[in-house]
Formats: structure tokens, sequence, C-alpha cells
């Protein structure tokens, strides 16, 4: 079947800027207690803090990063760790590289927190940054301080508690959940490492006040940073479809017995609706009487198609390919 990959609808960016605002209007509301809070708190911590950790989703190695951060943190030594390198297709990971590096980026670390994955990169980073810096010769505090930045549901958590299998052998320090919003305040002190000593401040997931288009944001979204309600669960699936098909990832086809490719999510969310048994007869009256109808719950079918997505069954993708055929950006 040859498909006819389509633009991004002016129905999903409606819907998205509906979900979504894009002019940063009460962020607080996504996680309410905590995100509008949390660079204020971060703030208040930096005194402490000898090294920046920031983590984000390998898939989106160069969207959806808080500029703020930067910002709002200093000049602290800084680490990019870009987590869930399992789901993402590093096929170009020497693009990804020389991108973040154009941007002032030049240490950077791909990790997977689940299986442990080069985790053990990164003390002896985090001690060769921090040794080269200022703090370096400030004899009177031995430890290190590191502070744990990032969007929503990225792993900052999963990080925390892999480096304390890695260098303590000790088990969770850190409550770990698979939508955003868990980590609800900046947590006290948490020790990672014994040599040297170490300990690490685990933070809530921060957006951007400001999303820098509407596709960032979906991208922001199908990595799971929003929950899903906010911008749609089925608005996301077609954008995963859209996605999948323009990169000729057809892993969905198989996963689902459907046959062939399909661009039209309400006919896919249907015939996984009827695969997964997620149906329901209603009555529907006609002139003729009632008439039994099978329906398909084509929101628990769209749940599935993100889960299978993130979870990795459909395959490794990357979401940022389009930025990667870009020259790097310049440093300034």
């Amino acid at each position: 079947m040859r498909l006819t990959t389509r633009a991004l609808c002016g129905a999903a960016r409606a819907a998205w800027r509906e979900s979504f605002p894009l002019d940063g209007r009460d962020v607080a509301r996504w996680f309410p207690g905590h995100m509008a809070k949390g660079l204020k708190k971060m703030q208040s911590s930096l005194k402490l803090v000898d090294c920046i950790i920031e983590v984000h989703d390998a898939r989106i190695p160069l969207s959806g990063r808080n500029p703020l951060f930067q910002e709002t943190l200093g000049l602290k030594p800084h680490l990019l760790v870009l987590n869930k390198m399992d789901l993402a297709d590093l096929k170009e990971q020497q693009k990804i590289i020389q991108h973040l590096e154009g941007e002032g980026l030049k240490n950077v670390i791909f990790t997977n927190c689940v299986k442990d994955e080069n985790i053990k990169q990164i003390i002896p980073k985090v001690t060769e940054l921090v040794g080269s810096s200022y703090r370096y010769h400030r004899g009177e505090n031995l430890e290190y301080c590191i502070m744990v930045i990032g969007v929503p549901n990225v792993g900052k958590s999963s990080l925390i508690n892999s480096l304390r299998r890695q260098h303590l052998r000790k088990g969770k320090a850190t409550r770990v959940g698979g939508e955003p919003g868990i980590t609800r305040a900046v947590m006290s002190r948490i020790q990672v490492c014994e040599r040297p000593l170490m300990f690490l401040l685990d933070t809530p997931g921060v957006l951007a006040p400001r999303i820098q288009s509407v596709e960032t944001g979906l991208k922001l979204a199908l990595c799971g940073t929003v929950l899903d309600h906010l911008v749609g669960e089925e608005t996301l699936a077609d954008y995963l479809l859209y996605t999948l098909n323009r990169r000729q990832l057809l892993g969905y086809v198989q996963h689902y017995g459907l046959g062939e490719a399909c661009d039209d999510i309400a006919s896919v969310l249907r015939r996984v609706a009827v695969k997964l048994r997620k149906t329901q007869k209603v009555k529907v009256l006609t002139g003729t009487g009632d008439v039994n109808v099978v329906q398909p719950n084509y929101p628990a079918a769209a749940r599935d198609f993100l889960r299978a997505f993130r979870s990795g069954v459909l395959g490794p993708v990357m979401l940022d390919r389009d930025l990667l055929q870009g020259p790097p950006v310049a440093e300034p």
C-alpha cells in the first residue's frame, strides 16, 4: 500500500493549542503544587551544589529541554544525560553529539537506567567536571553535592536509583513512575556513592513556560512529559501514527496484525480496538426498531497504541531526525 504521508493536520494543532497553550499561561496547572515553584526551590539549593546533571529523553535529544535551566541555575558544571537510549534509534548518534556540541553541551552520556547501561560513566565524569572547576580548591568540604534536573518523566529518579545500585549496592531511594509528576518537591540529599562521597538532589520535572512549536509540544507529550488526557490520547495517537509512517517504521502493522500500513487514525484505532476486544454493544434506534451495533473503544485503543510505543514494542525511534538534517548550531 502506498501511504500518503499527511502534513500535521490543522485539527491536531488546534487540539494541542487548546490542551497545552503555547503562551505559557498558568504552567503550574499541569502539576499543581510543585512545577511553578520548582525553579525557585532549585535556585535556593544552588549554594549547596557542585555540579548539575540534566536528564532528558534520548528520543528527543534536540527538542524540549527547558532553556530556563541554564539561565536560572548559572554556570555550575553541567552534564547532559540522555536517558532511555534503548527506546531511541541512535544510528546517527554522532550527529546528535555534534549538534549538542554546537549548542555548547560538550559533556553528554547516553544511558538506559532500567538496565544500568553506561551508568558507571557518570560518577567519574562528574568528578572530572567538579575537579576542573573553581570548587576543586575549596578544601573544607570533600563531599560532592549534585542536583538532578530535567523536564518531567525523563528518568531523573530512575537515574538516582541506578547509581545507588551500581555504587552502593542498595535499592530504591526515590519513587519512580511511568507518568509525569511523581517527584513533587526538591528532596533531601540522597547518597549515591561512597568513594568519592557523593549526594544527589532529586527535583521535580519542570517544563519550559513557552513551548517552541506545536510539534515540539507533541514530541514532549508523546514521550510522556505531560499527562495524556491534557493533550488528548487520540490526538497523540494520530501524531504517533503520522510519525511512524513518515519514518517508514511500520512495526505497528505486525504488532497489531493489521495486514498493511494505514494513515487514517480512526481506521487504525478501530482495528486495534477489535483485536484487543475493546468494544461494546450499543443499541441504535432505527426506523425498524432497535439494532445492536458493536462500537470500538477508541480511547482504550489509543492508550494501548501509545503504551506500545513508549515501551519500545514498536521499535526504536528518533523523533528529532528532521532536526539532525540541518547543520549544527554554532556556539556563540
